[in-house]
């Protein structure tokens, strides 16, 4: 008992020192990583008829792309790419809510696909970082598409 909760303590440590540490960029990756993970959660569950596990998972990956990725998106500034990224995001919520409701590991393959290729993307486009590796700030488009301001 006591060992289980001091490794959600270490994990919930861990998360927060990861989050605290990361650029705008490497944020952005951890969404990713997090949606990914949240919708391979869902498609596990739906497979062992786990209908609670399936609804905590799929929520937790519509949360985070809609009150993570979509909402971080500046849409004014990211010009048409922001607002292709947004629909797509909408898109993504979508099938994750057909998925909950159908129990459809189909649509669940579709949008960890897509997750991962705009993971791959995002990580294409990592802005380089110094010789002492101190974390650089996205330039140009990044910043445009994801910060506020």
């Amino acid at each position: 008992m006591y060992a289980k909760a001091a490794i959600n303590a270490y994990t919930k440590i861990g998360i927060e020192s990861g989050v605290s540490a990361a650029d705008p960029h490497q944020l952005i990756s951890m969404l990713y990583q997090g949606a990914i993970q949240a919708t391979a959660n869902a498609k596990h569950a739906i497979l062992r008829k786990d209908i609670s596990a399936k609804c905590v998972a799929i929520s937790k990956a519509i949360m985070i792309i809609d009150d993570g990725l979509k909402a971080s998106l500046d849409k004014k500034v990211g010009g048409e790419l922001a607002l292709n990224l947004a629909a797509l995001y909408g898109y993504l919520s979508n099938r994750l809510l057909h998925a909950n409701v159908h129990n459809d590991t189909y649509a669940l393959d579709e949008v960890s696909h897509l997750l991962h290729e705009l993971n791959e993307a995002w990580e294409s486009i990592r802005p380089k970082t110094s010789a002492a590796n101190s974390p650089s700030k996205p330039s140009g488009e990044v910043r445009m598409i994801y910060e506020k301001g």
